[in-house]
């Protein structure tokens, strides 16, 4: 049964591993999909942290827009997938680190997880992502 929009984006709201999908680009091969921490608040626009030049940055810049998908199976089977154009890229800052991260991790580890991601994942940026498509679905408990 599809959700509601309510339904959706409550529940895209939610902290959840994403799975990333992007166009590689190139021929002969699938598009890059993989997992990311995301941020949402209803209404808004989805966006995510990676590295300036990771794999998925550069692919997401030149395709100029990328798909998420969250699910869950407890208690019921239920899944959101957004898709959409990139509305912005920017240089990440400290405090959008802290935040995702505090969305993932027990909060005594955000801070040590901050202060080691910054140092160490090198040049970050944040990729806004306008939800422009949305498929979802709750299977219930079957």
């Amino acid at each position: 049964m599809a959700l509601t929009r309510d339904e959706r984006e409550q529940f895209l709201a939610e902290a959840h591993i994403a799975a990333l999908a992007v166009d590689s680009g190139e021929d002969g091969r699938a598009p890059l999909v993989v997992p990311i921490w995301y941020q949402y608040a209803p209404g808004g626009d989805v966006w995510i942290m990676t590295g300036r030049d990771s794999r998925k940055g550069r692919l997401i810049a030149a395709a100029g827009r990328f798909s998420l998908l969250v699910e869950r199976v407890e208690p019921t089977i239920r899944y959101v997938s957004v898709e959409g154009p990139v509305v912005s890229t920017e240089a990440a800052t400290p405090e959008q680190l802290r935040e995702i991260s505090a969305r993932y991790l027990p909060a005594e580890k955000v801070d040590g997880y901050v202060e080691m991601a910054w140092k160490e994942h090198g040049e970050q940026v944040v990729i806004r992502l306008r939800p422009e498509h949305w498929v979802s679905s709750d299977l219930g408990s079957l």
